[in-house]
């Protein structure tokens, strides 16, 4: 493919609450056995991208430890490559990224001495499957500077979270404004861009001098009239998992047959690194209803639509219900779990109540910690 891949991966929301307190949100576990960053990376190895830069920033250990091998999505290769980039303290740079635009404008050398012509970027916490090539295609088409991928929402969906486009008959969007109050309309911004790679070096610079930092409001919104921005509708599912609702949804979701179906039977694949774990082990006494249960778990309880991740003990007479389970739990004897998301490496102990209600999930973040750290 004629394009570079960048990947934006640093940011930090509140909104996940107690779940980014530890990890960034693209490195957010999904489906079980994948990390957010995961769909994004898959697409781009997909599409073909062979150069591909994650710019990560807050709470990044855990992500740069899944990113430590580019084998696994096939970036593993002479020319290109995967390329984690972090803030770097310079003589010219002391800050760290203050923006999606200043964390390319701090990253520009790989722009500058990259040859292919157009780059693909793309954000680290949204889960879909989409071919790259196809929107390269419809940007050169249409002869646009900028395309951004769109997607329109249910009605009862929350579109004040996203950019929100307005597109005309032609395919060109005329007007854009991030997160409003109110929404004019459920077409939104998928935060997926294809740009001429010179044109986005030109745009970086600009904004670099005049002090502003963010790709959306200092690039896209502020040159809406002055450029040809079009808009490449994305039809099939989509998530975006920055708050704790949608990322519980979006879990939730994988337990529909036809979504797992789409994203883990149908070609392309998605990947992610593999843990060497042994199958899951389901004792006599388990009981186990529309759920996903990941390798390394053993179950000896009742569990009914819930997702349990990897390395999770359920002990005896535990009944979970419409939960995630993160990695490296251990669940107590005669534990009730319902409407909860659990932390990773917890210990719930025996006899626990955790209930939340289905449209205010609980999270639980154990103080106590069976390793004694």
């Amino acid at each position: 493919m004629r394009a570079i891949g960048i990947i934006l991966a640093g940011g930090n929301n509140l909104k996940m609450q107690e779940l980014s307190n530890k990890r960034a949100i693209a490195a957010m576990p999904v489906a079980g056995s994948y990390r957010a960053i995961d769909f994004a990376l898959s697409n781009m190895s997909n599409s073909h991208v062979q150069k591909v830069a994650v710019l990560t920033q807050y709470n990044s250990r855990s992500l740069n430890e899944h990113l430590s091998s580019s084998k696994w999505w096939d970036f593993g290769r002479k020319q290109g490559g995967l390329f984690v980039f972090t803030p770097t303290i310079t003589a010219d740079n002391g800050f760290w990224y203050r923006g999606t635009a200043d964390a390319i404008a701090q990253n520009l050398s790989f722009l500058r001495n990259s040859h292919e012509p157009y780059v693909v970027i793309a954000s680290g916490d949204c889960v879909y499957k989409l071919d790259y090539n196809k929107v390269l295609e419809a940007h050169m088409e249409s002869k646009a500077d900028i395309t951004v991928v769109t997607t329109t929402l249910d009605p009862e969906d929350d579109a004040t979270r996203f950019g929100v486009v307005t597109v005309d008959e032609e395919g060109r969007i005329t007007d854009f404004e991030e997160k409003p109050l109110v929404s004019k309309s459920n077409t939104i911004s998928t935060g997926i861009y294809v740009i001429r790679r010179r044109l986005l070096i030109e745009l970086i610079e600009q904004a670099a001098q005049e002090d502003r930092h963010d790709f959306v409001k200092d690039i896209l919104i502020r040159h809406k009239d002055a450029k040809k921005i079009c808009a490449y509708e994305l039809t099939s599912y989509w998530s975006n998992i920055s708050t704790v609702e949608s990322y519980y949804q979006t879990n939730m979701d994988f337990l529909d047959t036809d979504i797992r179906e789409y994203f883990f039977r149908q070609y392309p694949d998605v990947y992610s690194k593999i843990d060497d774990c042994p199958p899951a082990k389901y004792n006599p006494e388990a009981k186990v209803v529309n759920s996903l249960v990941s390798s390394g778990c053993i179950l000896n309880g009742t569990v009914e639509n819930s997702i349990l991740f990897k390395k999770v003990y359920v002990g005896n007479n535990v009944t979970i219900k419409n939960s995630i389970i993160l990695n490296d739990v251990h669940i107590g004897d005669n534990t009730v779990i319902e409407n909860c998301i659990i932390e990773s490496r917890n210990t719930i102990a025996p006899g626990s109540s955790l209930i939340g209600e289905p449209d205010q999930i609980k999270i639980v973040v154990e103080k106590g910690s069976r390793y004694g750290i």
